[in-house]
């Protein structure tokens, strides 16, 4: 038997998501991330119920409801998408098209949901489900690349991960900071390195 090295194996944004088209059930079904949907659902519960609660104590636990049990099953598809795309690169690549596609495909159907079930609050529900993805997802792209929040081979155990979140939302919020940092800073001559 001959052991791979995934780490050595670089893809580009194309072929990962090329993996996933050819073969949905490897990719989607058996890599299903449980921990997104543990905590998409849980999160996002939340962002639908506190959008919601102008409209009653009813409408909103409704809504938050509604959301749980959508994203308890439809985020462990998408978490299996953003798994799929964290070897991808170049890097900025996956994070865009994980930011891009995750976002349409996920509130067409929460919209759709939302609608059908007369949440009241619809517009404010979306938005911020809209931005939470938004942030939500570059984050998992990140935190995954780094191994953390994987499931399946190469993955820690929740409370591995659990431990190493802090830490790398605090190296996620700093990382366009220090980007910045280094682009402005003055380039010193070759001599001087």
């Amino acid at each position: 038997m001959i052991a791979v090295c995934y780490k050595c194996i670089t893809m580009t944004v194309g072929e990962a998501l090329g993996a996933i088209l050819k073969n949905p059930g490897e990719m989607l079904v058996r890599r299903w991330n449980w921990k997104s949907a543990l905590f998409s659902s849980t999160l996002r519960a939340l962002v639908f119920l506190f959008a919601n609660l102008a409209a009653g104590w009813h409408a909103a636990v409704g809504a938050g409801l509604a959301e749980f049990l959508y994203r308890g099953v439809a985020a462990g598809f998408y978490g299996a998408i953003t798994q799929a795309l964290r070897e991808a690169e170049p890097e900025w690549l996956a994070g865009a098209a994980a930011m891009i596609l995750l976002p349409l495909i996920s509130h067409s159907i929460e919209l759709a949901i939302h609608l059908a079930r007369g949440t009241p609050k619809i517009v404010t529900s979306i938005i911020s489900s809209v931005i939470f993805t938004m942030v939500s997802t570059l984050f998992n792209v990140y935190a995954m690349r780094r191994g953390a929040l994987v499931t399946g081979e190469g993955g820690d155990t929740l409370s591995g991960d659990l431990q190493r979140v802090p830490r790398l939302i605090w190296n996620f919020v700093a990382a366009g900071p220090r980007w910045i940092l280094r682009e402005r800073a003055p380039k010193l001559p070759v001599e001087a390195r």
